[in-house]
């Protein structure tokens, strides 16, 4: 390796590892603005559940230190995502300057619609899968027993959610990707339209609670996406000329 190449290299791994710590510092400085609403996020992300406890019955925590943890654990998920355009615009400013102007054009509607369906994702979770599935398991429990759910417990399940469906509608941005890359084509990913439904529903089987409701609700969005991401990868998939140039 000549020294240039060397310079270069070094000089990307510098502009890398100053891209992760501006990402990084977003989140923090998030994360700090946030923290005195600690326990109003908490609220707010458990109002589902608590619309839907038996009268008299609340919330527990079996762990001391749960009431502080279990509103701090989130809080920093929360500055998490709200940096999520942040992280995604140091990755852009990163790999940007190697791109060509025609590339830019085409992968800049991708960040922003990456950015939109992660928090329509979330969204959707929010405020139409939980209160569906907490509707659902809190009525169906034997009369004599007292729903009291644990603070920390809530938590991880509702983050697994929140996370699951977020992943989960950017299906569209990866097919475009896919396919504008020449990775494959609209017409193949039809052909293979059988195998994806049944791999929606065993991958939403790893991304959600063991339970069948949850996992429908999370594999049927995803089918829907992946029929909009076909519809939408037509603007994107390579004519055959320029896979043609580019072998």
């Amino acid at each position: 390796m000549s020294n240039t190449q060397q310079s270069g290299f070094v000089g990307h791994l510098i502009e890398l590892r100053n891209r992760l710590m501006k990402a990084l510092l977003s989140i923090l400085v998030i994360f700090i603005a946030l923290i005195y609403f600690a326990n109003d996020i908490y609220s707010f992300v458990a109002a589902p559940l608590i619309s839907h406890l038996p009268e008299n019955s609340t919330m527990i925590a079996t762990d001391v230190t749960s009431p502080f943890f279990a509103p701090f654990k989130l809080t920093l998920f929360v500055a998490l995502f709200a940096a999520v355009p942040m992280i995604l615009h140091q990755i852009w400013s990163f790999i940007a300057p190697g791109l060509y102007k025609h590339e830019k054009r085409m992968l800049l509607p991708i960040l922003f619609s990456s950015i939109v369906l992660f928090y329509a994702g979330i969204s959707f979770c929010y405020f139409i899968v939980l209160p569906i599935i907490l509707g659902f398991f809190t009525s169906v429990g034997p009369e004599m027993m007292t729903l009291s759910p644990d603070i920390s417990s809530y938590l991880g399940f509702a983050l697994k959610l929140f996370f699951a469906f977020g992943v989960a509608f950017e299906i569209p941005v990866a097919i475009m990707v896919l396919c504008w890359s020449g990775a494959t084509d609209v017409i193949s990913l039809k052909e293979k339209r059988p195998y994806i439904i049944v791999g929606s529903f065993v991958v939403a089987m790893f991304l959600t609670p063991p339970d069948v409701l949850s996992q429908t609700l999370l594999a049927l969005p995803m089918l829907l996406l992946f029929e909009l991401g076909l519809i939408l990868a037509r603007f994107y998939s390579k004519k055959p000329k320029e896979q043609e140039l580019q072998e």
